[in-house]
């Protein structure tokens, strides 16, 4: 008799990363550290705990500078009060037998004044939002112009990612994901619309290529390649960023990076250009497949991109939010709930640690 083994469910092992499943949870922003200093949640330890199960927990966006935070609640890796936190949060994964990897993040012209407490937001270029409004501690409010980095600024600021990476070790990470994705800062470089530069980062795809890759460099110097994750999202559209040939610019950036032996890809697809498809065959180590559409990543659509080597490991959202438990209610074949209607960013216990494993509602 054959037993058929769901894939999502056989371990992956590869330089550092030893995977029980190849089930990540995705980065998702949720908005509930201390809005003043940056530290994660009274609840973040439970939040992450709940759902240790995963082969790799990716934290939310987690700010690296206090210029790169993007609206309220959002936590930070710049102090060593956030360090502090951030140690409680990793020793309790680990605890629960999980793997913890923290996304480094800077919004770039995605704030506002009011969230920088009367900063300007910098950017590559002077080149504003103007398609939605963005949200603040004080209610939706119009986009500004960004101020332009100057190239001693963005020298700090690859400066800055490495220290933040040497703080998640510090606090016990297992690694840490450079947030390259979803129209923030590094998608800014990276896309002609909003890198208007004439200096060495900006212009041609190499120039425009050189932030990405110094602060993948400076991260790796820090901590080790191996350790290093970096998510993109080719021809994105989110946050009024348009990237002419796509394809182009991916394919360098892949190129340039397969080398360096890092931790994996986190490619997050989303747009015209088949990123998966296309650059899967340039990239040697793990690739972690992630959908950002109108429907959250189902069982099923993982399944396949496993089936098709499009990836090692796929990524889910929505549903680790409603079902923390995700991989043992997959492995026993039980319904999932829903995504989430209320209560995803911001509050407290609430829509974030009070949604229940599948055998207390099973049983209860």
């Amino acid at each position: 008799m054959t037993t058929i083994t769901n894939p999502l469910l056989t371990p992956h092992r590869h330089g550092v990363l030893d995977l029980p499943n190849r089930i990540a949870m995705a980065p998702m922003t949720r908005g509930r550290a201390h809005d003043t200093t940056g530290v994660p949640s009274e609840h973040a330890a439970a939040y992450y705990t709940q759902r240790a199960g995963a082969g790799l927990l990716i934290t939310e966006g987690i700010s690296i500078h206090p210029l790169g935070k993007s609206g309220p609640g959002i936590p930070g890796l710049h102090t060593d009060e956030q360090v502090a936190g951030w140690r409680e949060i990793t020793a309790a994964v680990h605890d629960a037998g999980g793997r913890i990897f923290a996304q480094l993040w800077h919004v770039g012209r995605m704030t506002h004044p009011v969230t920088l407490d009367g900063a300007t937001p910098t950017a590559p270029s002077e080149v504003p939002i103007t398609e939605a409004p963005i949200f603040t501690r004080e209610g939706l409010l119009p986009h500004v112009t960004p101020r332009a980095l100057t190239v001693a600024e963005i020298r700090d600021l690859v400066a800055a990612f490495a220290r933040a990476a040497g703080r998640a070790i510090e606090a016990g990470f297992d690694g840490v994901e450079i947030h390259g994705a979803n129209g923030y800062l590094f998608q800014q470089f990276l896309a002609e619309n909003t890198n208007l530069r004439s200096d060495r980062y900006g212009g041609s795809a190499e120039n425009r290529l050189r932030f990405v890759l110094e602060v993948v460099d400076a991260v790796a110097a820090e901590i080790g390649a191996d350790r290093v994750g970096l998510r993109i999202s080719p021809d994105n559209p989110e946050n009024q960023i348009r990237e002419s040939n796509a394809r182009e610019t991916y394919r360098a950036l892949v190129d340039a990076l397969d080398p360096l032996g890092l931790a994996y890809l986190h490619v997050l697809e989303r747009g015209d250009y088949p990123a998966l498809a296309d650059l899967r065959p340039r990239w040697s180590g793990t690739l972690i497949a992630n959908h950002n559409g109108p429907t959250p990543v189902d069982p099923a659509t993982a399944e396949r991109l496993l089936a098709t080597e499009l990836a090692d490991v796929v990524a889910f959202g929505r549903l680790f939010i409603t079902n923390p438990d995700l991989p043992a209610r997959i492995a026993a074949g039980l319904p999932l709930a829903g995504p989430p209607v209320a209560d995803v960013y911001g509050g407290g216990a609430r829509g974030y640690v009070d949604y229940p494993p599948a055998s207390v509602e099973v049983v209860g």
